[in-house]
């Protein structure tokens, strides 16, 4: 499994562990006492360095090539998932996932960003940022769900929407944008969870939501922190300053009212046991289900609005 740079400590302390467990079991060797002791600065090790990251190795964890992707934790939640396709007016986008599924007997429409965890399927799927007519895909098993009056849960995790010609040419912003609209207005359930990077538009045309959650390791910004330390301080190795001052958190999002709930991660990441970390999501939507399936239409979109327009804070 693939280690960050913060890692190490913890890296080579479990490499010593596993040397004299080897050696213990190769030569009938007791030492049991030191491999206990050794265990016990481990744990606390791990506590120290993954309870305690500042902001930018937050974003590493959040770009790890082994994190779990929106078609890892669809097969670990939800039942009888019928994948749909094509946004029946250019074609159909990899970088966007969507269907049919059951959540705890109740149907419900999924969609997510989907990276690769290889290069050939991150060339097939754009690398997670998708062309408007994944967007137009995304909206249109929307309004499906609309129609059959199915909650929607959205995965986030894309780097922005793909900035290519092409994409600009069929309409990437528009696209965008009539995202924006129809769900602020859709008449179902809306939950959306941010599981790894959670960049720009191209993130938020799936985040307009009745209730936002993110993993405690993920990001949501306006840009990432290599672009923004470029236009601010012309430097792009400035990213690890620009991290902390942008807030793009889940602790800072939640203390400016973006977030709903922080959804604890194992410890190390949630690429560390993707079972575990997918129960940790679903008490966390159960309860949102539970809430939202009590509000009528109205309620709903009403209260969409009122937490878009409660988010933020200023001063005079």
């Amino acid at each position: 499994m693939k280690t960050l740079p913060f890692e190490q400590p913890v890296i080579k302390l479990r490499e010593k562990i596993d040397e004299l467990e080897q050696f213990t079991e190769a030569n009938a060797v007791d030492l049991s006492e030191e491999i206990n002791h050794l265990k016990a600065r481990l744990k606390k090790l791990e506590t120290e360095i993954y309870g305690h990251m500042d902001s930018w190795q937050k974003v590493q964890v959040a770009r790890h090539g082994e994190r779990p992707t929106s078609l890892d934790y669809i097969a670990q939640l939800f039942d009888s998932f019928m994948e749909l396709h094509g946004d029946r007016l250019y074609g159909d986008d990899a970088a966007i996932v969507g269907g049919i599924a059951s959540f705890e007997g109740l149907p419900v429409t999924v969609i997510g960003h989907q990276r690769g965890k290889d290069t050939k399927e991150n060339v097939r799927r754009n690398f997670g940022m998708p062309h408007p007519e994944g967007y137009r895909k995304a909206l249109r098993l929307m309004k499906q769900a609309e129609k059959f009056k199915r909650p929607i849960i959205c995965f986030i995790d894309t780097k922005g929407a793909y900035p290519g010609k092409a994409a600009e040419e069929r309409g990437q912003s528009e696209a965008i944008a009539r995202n924006l609209v129809e769900m602020a207005g859709l008449k179902v359930p809306v939950i959306s969870i941010v599981i790894g990077e959670g960049g720009s538009g191209g993130a938020l045309a799936l985040g307009v939501a009745n209730h936002l959650h993110m993993l405690e390791h993920s990001t949501y910004s306006v840009i990432s922190p290599e672009g923004a330390a470029s236009i601010l301080w012309k430097d792009a190795s400035l990213a690890k300053q620009a991290a902390e001052a942008m807030k793009i958190t889940a602790p800072h999002l939640k203390e400016l009212g973006v977030v709903d709930e922080i959804i604890p991660e194992v410890l190390g990441g949630a690429h560390r046991n993707v079972q575990q970390q997918a129960e940790n999501m679903r008490k966390v939507i159960q309860k949102s289900l539970n809430m939202l399936n009590s509000l009528d239409e109205d309620a709903l979109i009403q209260s969409r609005y009122d937490k878009f327009r409660a988010i933020g804070q200023f001063t005079e």
